[in-house]
């Protein structure tokens, strides 16, 4: 019995020092090299894998071997930029060709495995969705105020080329995204509680109340706006839309059948948004949905 122990212990211990290396590869590039010692768990008899190393080690192959997919745009010469297909690691193939080398003999290559991420706008959507302009607003401000000027164009930068799916509810706020300092936000006036002070991010209300009047004469089912505490200039009263990272959002529904395509822009002292769908929507210009209660703040 103690014979055969030793000898078990012996091809385990074999096993640990073989020196075969598994090298993973990424269009040709090496990307990592392990081991089967790396993963192996020294029990005698049949040789067994760490089921949490290779977990692990799964998840830090899928972050290396992940690539975002980027939508289809259009740039400012009003051309269509083409969609770039994403890709994410193949676990279950990578996984049958990692349990071959294991549990075979010396040492081995794998050119990673990889399934396609698609975009959710693609090109062809792109061109039939830019055809029908169905709502657009503009606004004016000092562009000679610099801080509020950069705001605003980061906000529009953001809003541009976002496109809403049928039944999908758009916020404000999850589409611009948090106003710092580190996202590149500077110092303003904002109001707040009815007085004047600095914030960062000032500026972002005439962003969303452009926005509002835009998608308002486009038809959209308003779901959540508010005003300021006190008057705007760059909009008639009652036709703002403040917004808040901890405070208030402006969001909309796309009721129609159709996707939309905001196209924003700034530039000369001058907001404007256009909202534009395919001409197959379902649109009726003398229905469109009652503006939500306006709500002081």
């Amino acid at each position: 019995m103690k014979f055969i122990w030793i000898t078990k212990l012996l091809l385990i211990t074999q096993l640990v020092n073989y020196p075969g290396d598994l090298m993973i590869t990424q269009q040709g590039e090496t990307i990592f090299t392990i081991n089967r010692s790396d993963f192996l768990i020294p029990f005698p008899g049949q040789p067994m894998i760490d089921s949490y190393k290779y977990s692990q080690f799964i998840d830090i192959l899928d972050r290396q071997v992940y690539q975002e997919p980027g939508n289809a745009i259009i740039d400012d010469q009003d051309n269509i930029v083409q969609e770039q297909i994403g890709s994410k690691l193949n676990q279950q193939e990578f996984t049958n060709q990692f349990l071959t080398y294991f549990f075979g003999n010396g040492p081995a290559k794998i050119e990673v495995p990889t399934l396609s991420i698609y975009p959710k706008v693609d090109s062809e959507l792109l061109s039939n969705i830019r055809e029908q302009q169905i709502g657009q607003y503009q606004t004016y401000f000092n562009s000679n105020n610099k801080n509020r000027s950069h705001n605003i164009s980061l906000a529009v930068e953001a809003l541009n080329n976002h496109v809403l799916f049928p039944g999908e509810m758009f916020s404000f706020n999850r589409v611009v995204g948090k106003r710092t300092t580190e996202r590149g936000y500077l110092k303003a006036r904002v109001i707040v509680k009815g007085e004047f002070s600095e914030g960062i991010g000032g500026g972002i209300c005439q962003v969303s109340s452009t926005l509002f009047n835009a998608v308002d004469k486009a038809g959209m089912e308003i779901v959540q706006r508010y005003s300021h505490s006190r008057r705007v200039p760059y909009v008639p009263p009652g036709r703002d839309a403040t917004v808040s990272w901890y405070g208030p959002d402006f969001q909309f529904k796309n009721q129609y059948n159709q996707p939309i395509l905001i196209r924003a822009k700034s530039q000369g002292g001058k907001v404007m948004i256009k909202i534009y769908s395919s001409d197959a929507i379902n649109d009726d210009p003398g229905n469109h949905p009652a503006l939500a209660i306006n709500l002081k703040r």
